[in-house]
């Protein structure tokens, strides 16, 4: 088996940092918006209160809002960088198109992301997270496309098993279910949730890397599907109807996980690609 180059690792840790940069942001998101830190600009964005650059923010809300818009323009750039370097380097062509994809986004969501201040419409609220929660899923599948060649053996089911372990979390966590829905437990509801998707995505590009069962490589996609779509709802003002269908979801989405990584055929031993004496020789992610 070839040893990965120095170049091919780092760019892969990148991606992995790329990741979890990108969750933080969405979790900074999150508590900016729950804590109602971006009402401080009005319609003076996007100065705000006056503070040159945010290094003298008048008071902690600010500080907030302007701390976000940092974090969002690094993790930005990082993007852009690793599609560049995407493409520069010939990566596969999986990695380039979800990066690819997650980078054409950008631009929208630097300009939803002003209108949820200015204007603060559902509508555009409901844009903005669902604009990050494609960016997040498009850097993540890139992370997971970026390994698929080199994950050790049973790496797929392991990566199931931890989102059918977080799912459960993420439903005690949902919106008003135990909880009150302050800015602590949306924090924690998206951090289980945004750590519950990435590990379906890589688990979905693992299965299928390592010549595991279509079956659950289709089950851990769709839970992938779902719990993105329960991420955004739970950006809602919640009545009893939504509740029901953030559990229902919950449950599906646990119930399609869980039996991923027992309808049989994840790769345990032995057949991941690129391990010798695999079943199955290597093939292209292309």
């Amino acid at each position: 088996m070839d040893l990965p180059s120095r170049s091919e690792l780092g760019f892969r840790h990148y991606l992995a940092g790329t990741t979890a940069l990108t969750g933080i942001l969405m979790l900074l998101g999150v508590y900016t918006a729950a804590a109602g830190a971006g009402l401080t600009c009005a319609q003076r964005w996007p100065l705000c209160d006056g503070a040159v650059f945010g290094l003298f923010p008048a008071d902690w809300m600010s500080f907030i809002e302007w701390f976000h818009r940092l974090v969002a323009m690094v993790a930005g750039f990082v993007i852009l960088g690793a599609t560049a370097h995407a493409w520069r380097a010939g990566r596969s062509r999986r990695v380039r198109g979800a990066l690819t994809v997650a980078t054409v986004l950008l631009p929208a969501q630097i300009i939803l992301g002003a209108l949820t201040v200015t204007r603060y419409e559902w509508v555009i609220l409901t844009a903005h997270f669902s604009t990050a929660t494609l960016i997040y899923a498009g850097v993540a599948l890139a992370t997971g496309w970026s390994f698929a060649d080199r994950v050790a053996p049973g790496a797929a089911r392991r990566a199931t098993l931890a989102a059918a372990g977080l799912l459960p979390a993420f439903l005690v966590l949902s919106p008003r279910l135990l909880f009150v829905y302050g800015e602590t437990a949306q924090v924690a509801l998206y951090t289980v949730g945004l750590a519950a998707l990435a590990a379906l995505c890589w688990a979905t590009v693992w299965t299928r890397a390592a010549g595991g069962s279509s079956r659950s490589a289709l089950a851990t996609g769709l839970a992938a599907v779902v719990l993105g779509g329960l991420l955004v709802l739970g950006r809602q003002v919640f009545g009893t109807s939504a509740q029901l269908a953030m559990v229902g979801g919950s449950l599906l989405a646990f119930y399609l996980a869980f039996g991923a990584a027992h309808w049989g055929e994840l790769p345990l031993a032995g057949r991941a690609r690129g391990v010798p004496g695999t079943e199955r020789g290597s093939r292209s992610d292309d």
